[in-house]
């Protein structure tokens, strides 16, 4: 029985199992395989009823999704143990297509209900269809056993789990290379921006992240996977932060804005602009700063999309002085729910809104813009609201049929935010910090509590 490791990649629109990785016999050359050599095929395996399942997606419309079929593989190659290209190598990748229109790539679907993704299984069989030519030709060979999965990706990351009593929460966390990031300060200090004119900080900030309700559940890697969160931790975004940062994704058990009812999933009955989970989330804040004495106190910056974009405004409200800066994303809390008293309270706070200018399920008339206008009236100088007209693929890796850039729906504007692709303050001027034009994540990464 021959054995094959999964290769996936995180994008903007969750994870994907770009590349096949073969435990091969015995050597082979680059000139012996091509895209003709093996076929692939995949069954998407439902992990509670151990049948393939077909789900529907409702962002646009009801559409079913193939469960099991045919990757067509659009590159052949020897590689080493961890997918990359070489000449010869007892290791074959099998790279194919993949994207908003390749399901059959996913790694994550919502599997018992609509709303709340889960890591799918997903079995593959390869067989190979043409001869690899060799003093012994190669014939006949079936990959179907399984040995792991890769994500680069996610290199630094790791799981905890909070201890308060009354709800622990189950976390993913990035922790940064010191060493890399130091060589690196050292390489380009005074060369690579204003940011870099300094010492290299001996104490860290942390960014927080909260997900979107179909990150809920138990497996806290959804939590920074099923949105591109693992762009917070590439060495571009932790510089733009100002050298290296912490990352942490709390998983809530269901969603932010459930606030304990008996049908949780019934948005629009959550007219209290409360949740079960905000003494534990803050719990579990405490209680990995207090285990990471590196992270700077004055530095601890809150974001989140959607649900998680609710519980950020939900956060800085509950405690305004605890946070150096907030950036909230399609956030969901209601206008009606912010208090003369909430307004006067985040004042001082840094704030910068991101949203689609025609989102359907947050339009920006129902929370955000309302709350940028009382806080900018309030006197807060340094609240940003960016407003898109639409979230397009920025990578140049997602096509549609037409082979234009992929456009998601309005609500997918943590795309931009996760990216850094986010510049421009509602009236079309760049946003300035200390008399230059930045991105979020440089001005986030300048931000420090008054």
């Amino acid at each position: 029985m021959l054995s094959y490791r999964t290769f996936t990649e995180c994008t903007d629109n969750g994870p994907y199992i770009a590349k096949l990785i073969l435990d091969m016999p015995q050597e082979v050359r680059a000139e012996q395989v091509g895209t003709d050599t093996f076929s692939v095929y995949v069954e998407r395996i439902d992990n509670y009823t151990g049948e393939v399942f077909m789900t529907s997606r409702v962002w646009r419309g009801p559409k079913i999704y193939p469960s099991r079929g045919y990757r067509p593989v659009t590159a052949a190659y020897p590689c080493d143990e961890q997918g990359r290209r070489q000449h010869a190598s007892t290791h074959v990748a099998l790279e194919m297509p993949y994207g908003p229109i390749h399901p059959l790539g996913q790694a994550q679907a919502p599997l018992q209900n609509d709303n709340m993704n889960e890591f799918v299984e997903c079995r593959y069989r390869v067989t190979q269809v043409a001869e690899i030519p060799d003093e012994v030709p190669l014939a006949g060979l079936v990959f179907d056993e399984r040995a792991g999965d890769l994500c680069p990706q996610l290199a630094g990351w790791a799981h905890g789990v909070s201890h308060y009593a009354p709800q622990p929460l189950r976390y993913g966390f990035f922790t940064p290379d010191l060493e890399a990031a130091r060589a690196f300060h050292r390489r380009y200090d005074g060369h690579y921006g204003d940011e870099w004119a300094h010492a290299f900080p001996e104490k860290l900030p942390l960014v927080i992240w909260l997900h979107g309700a179909g990150e809920g559940g138990s497996d806290p890697k959804v939590a920074y996977t099923g949105n591109k969160v693992s762009a917070l931790s590439t060495p571009e975004i932790q510089r733009r932060l100002g050298g290296a940062a912490y990352v942490l994704a709390p998983q809530a058990p269901t969603f932010w804005l459930d606030n304990g009812a008996k049908n949780p999933q019934a948005h629009e009955n959550l007219t209290d602009c409360n949740s079960r989970y905000t003494e534990a989330l803050k719990a579990c804040i405490d209680e990995f700063v207090k285990e990471h004495p590196d992270i700077d106190r004055d530095r601890i910056y809150l974001g989140g999309c959607s649900n998680g974009g609710f519980m950020t405004v939900k956060m800085i409200l509950t405690y305004p002085d605890y946070f150096a800066a907030a950036f909230p994303v399609c956030e969901a809390y209601r206008n009606s729910g912010v208090s003369e008293r909430d307004i006067a309270n985040l004042r001082h706070l840094p704030i910068w809104f991101v949203q689609a200018e025609n989102d359907p399920l947050v339009p920006p008339e129902s929370a955000p813009l309302p709350l940028y206008n009382r806080l900018r009236a309030a006197g807060n100088d340094n609240v940003h609201m960016t407003l898109f007209e639409k979230i397009e693929d920025q990578s140049g890796l997602f096509k549609d049929e037409q082979g234009r850039p992929w456009t998601y729906i309005p609500h997918f504007s943590w795309v931009h935010a996760l990216n850094d692709d986010v510049a421009f303050d509602l009236d079309g001027s760049r946003v300035m910090c200390d008399g230059r034009p930045v991105t979020l994540m440089r001005w986030l990464g300048r931000q420090r509590r008054a």
